[in-house]
């Protein structure tokens, strides 16, 4: 039998597609292009002059904010949690992950496990008092009312998504 491409992510494709996906909803690439803001030094979001808030990915999380900070997740959670995104505005850290698919497949199902992941990030930084919002970036695949029930759930747990654009102003920006 012959082979069927992968055409609708997942697999061998997840990587190219999910990156080619995140490389279109680069928060930083966002902030930077609005009129109000710029980056300094790799994750500060600076407005009139000021520091507003620090952006972290995946380990930077740990190296640059949580381990300095006093904080070793491996005394508060069994494993590392690697955001696509974090944002740290005030007392707020904004996670952010993004989720891109096009056909049926596993991504659909990680959507339902915001919950436990907004619980264990909350442990992770509440010996440093900072509140946790926990946002999901969608591509238009998600945009359908089969979708719904997924939706509904994650808002009823505390959670929101958002199909291909994060508004700054729901970043406490």
């Amino acid at each position: 039998m012959a082979r069927i491409p992968n055409t609708v992510g997942g697999g061998a494709n997840t990587n190219f597609n999910g990156l080619r996906f995140e490389g279109r909803t680069d928060l930083l690439d966002a902030i930077n292009l609005h009129l109000d803001y710029s980056i300094q030094n790799d994750n500060e979001v600076v407005k009139n002059g000021n520091i507003v808030a620090h952006y972290y990915e995946k380990y930077s999380l740990y190296k640059e904010y949580l381990t300095p900070n006093g904080v070793d997740y491996r005394t508060i959670l069994s494993k590392r949690l690697l955001p696509d995104g974090a944002l740290l505005v005030g007392n707020t850290m904004y996670i952010i992950e993004k989720k891109y698919q096009a056909g049926s497949g596993s991504v659909d199902e990680k959507l339902q496990t915001c919950d436990f992941k907004k619980k264990q990030y909350t442990k992770l930084f509440r010996p440093l008092n900072i509140n946790v919002e926990y946002f999901y970036v969608l591509n238009d695949w998600f945009d359908n009312p089969r979708n719904n029930d997924v939706f509904e759930y994650i808002e009823s747990v505390g959670c929101k998504y958002f199909i291909e654009d994060l508004p700054l102003e729901e970043l406490g920006l």
